[in-house]
Parts: structure tokens; sequence; C-alpha cells
């Protein structure tokens, strides 16, 4: 099917895994030129694409504060904000007649997912240590600990599945809707369609951003809700002493 569907890229380079690297070399050419015109000519009241990107940055980091606290919120916010641009992007430009979306291809969405896999695993392992890190596996039960780690090792690796399949899923249905679309209706009827498609194409951006963060959570603050509880068992004790 794919190779009956007319794409720019695809009549110069071809088909298959040239069409997809052309695809997504230009999202990467356009986020570079956005970055360049954002941090061009930096002014104290920013203006223009300058502006955009401190109102996408500033969100990035609010959503993150939500999630995993405002210090860690920043020390990801490269990797989760770079993600977040690669995939809006990559979306939104199967969206334009002629053009397809590199993450509605298994070949882009599963390396991003490995890619924030062994990332979080890695900030886990580096924050907890080896040991420390795999023992959270084993629940706090040591009983159930040969119940619970296979477990936690199979919902681990289920979220690479979840994270690629979830994007390349939802983004391929749309550009086959939009395709089938055009076939059928005149360019002008496609326009509120165009629309629902631009709201697909920012909601699965979101939510893979907030399950990167969500999943950097997981892995680095396993210490805090340790430290956490024992404070609260702290200030449990000192009340019952003062009464």
């Amino acid at each position: 099917m794919e190779e009956t569907v007319f794409t720019f890229i695809g009549s110069i380079l071809g088909h298959g895994a040239p069409m997809v690297i052309g695809h997504t070399v230009l999202v990467a050419i356009i986020i570079l030129l956005v970055a360049k015109l954002a941090t061009k000519k930096l002014d104290v009241v920013p203006k223009g694409m300058q502006n955009i990107m401190e109102l996408y940055l500033g969100g990035v980091l609010s959503m993150g504060k939500d999630v995993v606290g405002e210090k860690y919120a920043r020390k990801y916010l490269p990797l989760v904000a770079t993600i977040g641009l690669f995939v809006f992007f990559s979306n939104l430009i199967g969206i334009i007649p002629g053009f397809e979306s590199p993450t509605a291809n298994i070949n882009v969405t599963l390396p991003l997912a490995l890619a924030v896999f062994f990332y979080y695993n890695y900030e886990g392992i580096k924050k907890n240590g080896v040991v420390h890190y795999f023992a959270h596996f084993m629940g706090p039960v040591p009983a159930l600990a040969p119940l619970m780690f296979p477990i936690e090792i199979v919902s681990h690796i289920s979220r690479i599945i979840s994270l690629s399949f979830r994007l390349f899923g939802n983004i391929k249905g749309d550009d086959l809707f939009l395709w089938v679309l055009l076939m059928l209706t005149p360019w002008i009827i496609p326009l509120v369609p165009f629309a629902m498609l631009t709201f697909m194409a920012v909601l699965q951006t979101f939510i893979f951003m907030i399950l990167t963060y969500v999943y950097l959570a997981g892995a680095v603050l396993m210490d805090e809700e340790h430290e956490h509880n024992e404070e609260t068992v702290v200030e449990e004790m000192a009340e019952k002493a003062t009464i």
C-alpha cells in the first residue's frame, strides 16, 4: 500500500527505507531551522520564534515539575524537549499532502522507545546503584520477590511496546485516514479533519513526553520515596511521644 502513496521524497529517493530516512532528515532540518531562528537574536523581551520556543520550554518544564520535581525536570528538560520537537514535527509533516510522517513507521518509533527505556534505566542505576535499583523490582515483601521480580521485568519491557506501538499505530492510522479522505472528497472538505489530525499530533507528542518523565521519575525517585516514608514515621512517633 505504501508504494502507491505519492510523496515528494519518495518520488526522488524511492519508497521504503530511503523515503523514511529522507523524511526523518527533513524533520531534523526543520528542527535545526526552528532552533536557529529562536536563538538568532535573543532579546530580553522575547518575540517571534524566541517567544514560541520559550513558551514551549516553559511548558515542558512545568510538566516535568508536576511529575519528577523541579530539580530533575530541569535536568531532563533537554532530553524531553528534544523528543517532543522531533515527535511533533514528525507527526505534523504527515498531515501535509505529499509527505509522510516518520513516526508512522515502527522503525522510527521503536528506536525512540528504546532510547527512553535504556536512558531511564541507566539513570536509575546511576542514582541508586545496581543492587538497590533492581531490588526495588522485588516489591516490599521479600516472600513475594520470586513472583514480583519477573512481573516487574515484563512490565518494564512492555513499556517499549507501549511507547513505540501507541505512537506508530495512531500516526499511521491518521495518515491512512487522511489519504483515503483526500481520495474521496474535494480539498476544501477535509479542513475539519486537518484540524483534528493536528490536535492528534499534539496529543501524541504530549503523551510520549509525559510518559518519558513518568518513567524517569520511577527510576530516580526511589530514595526520595523511602526518605519520605521514614520522615512520615518519625513525625508520627514524635506526635505520639508528645501526646
